[in-house]
């Protein structure tokens, strides 16, 4: 993965992370790149752990794990940040 294709993933995986999380996380788009891009990579390490990180077409499997890594990264950043919506 380039660094560009990483940065472009780290994006797109950021902002569903925060899409499936619940509720309003008041953090930046830089905030949501750098969990994306964290995400995507700790993602791509479980799918390779799983022996998934390589199937034919699109890796579903890899994608889901890496956004449900990037779903988990925004809650501890919201919750350790403060920025999550107070009632």
């Amino acid at each position: 993965m380039t660094i560009v294709s990483l940065i472009i993933a780290g994006i797109i995986i950021g902002a569903l992370g925060r899409l499936f999380l619940p509720g309003d996380q008041k953090i930046g788009f830089l905030a949501t790149m750098g969990v994306g891009i964290v995400g995507t990579l700790i993602g791509y390490g479980i799918a390779a752990g799983l022996g998934v990180e390589d199937t034919r077409g699109i890796d579903w499997i890899r994608w889901i794990i890496s956004v449900a890594v990037a779903v988990f990264l925004v809650s501890l950043v919201v919750k350790f940040t403060g920025k999550g919506a107070r009632r």
